[in-house]
């Protein structure tokens, strides 16, 4: 406000509109700090130079009118500030930033907001006049909850193709649907998100990393309908459709084929008994995970005695890493190492009921800071939870809780660990006169877990485990 004040003060007869994403999320009741304003009737050489008396002026998009500004004293993020402006594609490729801009101190603020994707986002609110600009009828969608594009879709589109995901994205972060119209124009141009230009995708793939991310991680269920009925996944993950009519063996999954387990297993991570067992959201690391955690099913599937996918999760995450990679989904800050972990290990808790895993393992798996063990129980809990017995018509836990209880009773009461081991490396070459090397580390293993299982207590009694062991 004091910054807007000293605004006015120099410039009497500027226009002030707040404009974007502050607007349209104020009418919803939305929290949000990106602070965007459109001023009219200042040069874009008298308003640098006044920025730079009033704070640190970041001079990214200065050619275009936009200049990024903290006021002095401030702890908020930067504001963008900029001079209206037009944009006309270049090459009318549909090309990410294909665009020629123009800026216009005196330009209408109409026809600024004109130039914007859809409609809830063409709003400006005139701060010195007290009232709302909405030339596309953006209120009344946001009334109506509705993600309609400003002008012919089709020609937004072709714009900016990256469009047709921000609208998807949209209406899963602010559960709007889509206008039909909308919706049907996406459909048709949605292969031209792929298109090549010159040798190049005419969308980088890390824009649209960033809109899959942004989607999946708001409405996992409602971002997979989308991609799934516009013709996306089929664009951008099409190793996801193969899951559909693939069949599961009806006496463990009586919900149906591995799609529909794996949109169970979504849902199942907005549950109540998911958010009462973990008291946290499961992290986009889980939702990508369960994602993906059977898609190397149809690749794996094997009719014999019965329906059977040997090595299903190992075939799961390497189809991951591929589609990451391909993607390339770690330019939007998804830990893809992490997912691709969490799909190959997702059927640890079938290892631990078969062949008893040995208290070190457990110990690896779950009380260390290089494992996600607490996300790689949420992808197990969802599995279940989607995991429909045809003798009950439900899912069963006791796997799972057997697994919980042996990994708490690895923990000494009150811990939240369990206890250091009682003996190093160190501690074997000096006390039993050895020379490095494997056998060192084969030891302190061996040792762990006699600890873990309680046959050995103190030093003392590892040290003489160890010496008889040689």
């Amino acid at each position: 406000k004091p910054f807007i004040s000293r605004l006015i003060q120099a410039f009497p007869k500027a226009e002030i509109f707040l404009v974007g994403g502050m607007v349209r999320d104020a009418m919803i009741g939305r929290d949000t700090k990106d602070v965007d304003l459109v001023i009219r009737g200042i040069s874009k050489k008298s308003l640098e130079k006044f920025l730079s008396t009033q704070g640190a002026v970041n001079l990214v998009g200065k050619r275009f009118g936009v200049f990024k500004f903290k006021p002095k004293g401030s702890t908020e993020r930067e504001i963008d500030i900029a001079l209206p402006r037009t944009e006309h594609s270049i090459n009318h490729t549909g090309a990410y930033k294909d665009f020629k801009i123009q800026t216009n101190a005196n330009l209408a603020i109409e026809d600024d907001l004109s130039r914007r994707d859809f409609t809830i986002n063409a709003m400006a609110w005139d701060i010195r006049q007290q009232r709302l600009v909405d030339p596309f009828n953006g209120k009344a969608d946001i009334i109506k909850k509705r993600i309609r594009t400003v002008g012919k879709p089709e020609h937004r589109f072709a714009e900016d193709y990256s469009r047709m995901l921000r609208a998807m994205r949209f209406s899963c972060q602010l559960e709007f649907s889509i206008d039909p119209a909308t919706k049907r124009a996406i459909t048709k141009e949605i292969k031209k998100l792929t298109k090549l230009v010159a040798g190049k995708p005419v969308v980088p793939y890390e824009v649209m990393a960033s809109e899959l991310y942004k989607m999946i991680s708001a409405d996992p269920l409602k971002a997979m309908a989308l991609l799934d009925t516009t013709g996306a996944l089929q664009v951008l993950m099409p190793e996801l459709l193969k899951m559909k009519k693939c069949p599961q063996p009806k006496i463990w999954h009586q919900e149906g084929d591995v799609w529909k387990h794996t949109m169970m297993a979504l849902a199942a991570l907005h549950g109540s008994a998911f958010k009462k067992e973990f008291k946290q959201k499961a992290p986009a690391e889980v939702v990508w995970a369960v994602l993906f955690h059977d898609v190397g099913k149809p690749y794996t599937l094997q009719r014999a005695d019965r329906l059977r996918f040997p090595g299903h999760d190992v075939k799961s995450a390497k189809i991951w890493r591929e589609t990451a990679d391909r993607l390339k989904l770690s330019a939007s800050g998804l830990r893809v190492d992490d997912v691709e972990t969490l799909a190959a290990k997702h059927m640890l808790i079938a290892s631990a009921k078969y062949n008893p895993m040995k208290h070190t393992t457990l110990e690896r798996y779950f009380y260390s800071e290089n494992f996600p063990g607490t996300a790689l129980l949420m992808v197990m809990f969802a599995d279940l939870s989607a995991t429909i017995y045809q003798k009950t018509g439900r899912a069963h836990f006791d796997d799972y809780k057997m697994l919980k209880r042996r990994i708490a009773a690895l923990k000494p009461r009150g811990k939240g660990a369990p206890a250091k081991p009682l003996v190093t490396g160190t501690d074997l070459l000096r006390q039993l006169k050895l020379t490095e090397g494997p056998k060192i580390g084969k030891l302190l293993d061996m040792v762990r877990e006699a600890q873990l299982a309680g046959t050995v207590k103190n030093k003392q009694q590892a040290l003489r485990l160890a010496k008889k062991s040689l």
